[in-house]
């Protein structure tokens, strides 16, 4: 079991970071926060969960063990998959998230692209009780106008100006009639808008 990750970063893309360790390059799946914290040639550590299917291994990495062992606890809950608890804890931090769940807070939940109502009371049902001690957060609002610093963080990171990154979010911002969508769909969208222009 692969529990963390330290070591140099190769490369950072839009959804995914490769780090090399004794030699070996290793591909973690992360939320574009941890994404934008990374630099390529630095050395980094994540926490990391191996998750094992017939067909394949991928490693997800975290940016601190909280955010790890909250990404399994939501495992956990039926319906809930890799992919999902990834999404949910790029919308919302752990702690709005463990209080949305400890307070039966359906409407942050669903704020998630791919958790309904129904996922949500499901979520809210199973693992209430497993959640562990809620900090004082308001369950509401998760990262109202954090989207914009992630995506703008996110691109940085990628080798994009300030000056382009803040167009790019701009552009991206402008296009948002309704919900916010989850950041790593702005955050591709940001880059296929750049694609255009480089």
């Amino acid at each position: 079991m692969i529990a963390s990750v330290a070591g140099t970063v190769a490369s950072v893309g839009a959804d995914a970071a490769v780090v090399e360790v004794g030699g070996v390059g290793l591909r973690l799946l992360c939320a574009p926060g941890t994404l934008a914290a990374l630099r390529v040639g630095q050395q980094a550590r994540l926490s990391a969960s191996l998750i094992v299917r017939e067909d394949s291994l991928t490693l997800f990495g975290f940016a601190d063990d909280d955010e790890k062992q909250l990404f399994e606890l939501l495992l956990t809950a039926s319906g809930v998959g890799p992919k999902l608890a990834q999404a949910a804890l790029s919308v919302h931090t752990p702690d709005v998230l463990r209080a949305a769940l400890s307070h039966g807070d359906t409407s942050t939940l669903t704020q998630v692209p791919g958790i309904g109502k129904k996922g949500a009371e499901r979520m809210v049902l199973e693992l209430r009780d497993k959640v562990g001690p809620v900090s004082a957060v308001p369950a509401q609002g998760g990262r109202p106008q954090a989207w914009t610093e992630q995506v703008r963080q996110g691109l940085i990171g990628l080798g994009w100006s300030q000056a382009q990154a803040d167009q790019a979010v701009t552009a991206v911002a402008e296009t948002i009639d309704g919900p916010t969508p989850a950041v790593p769909v702005l955050l591709k969208q940001a880059i296929r808008l750049l694609g255009k222009t480089r």
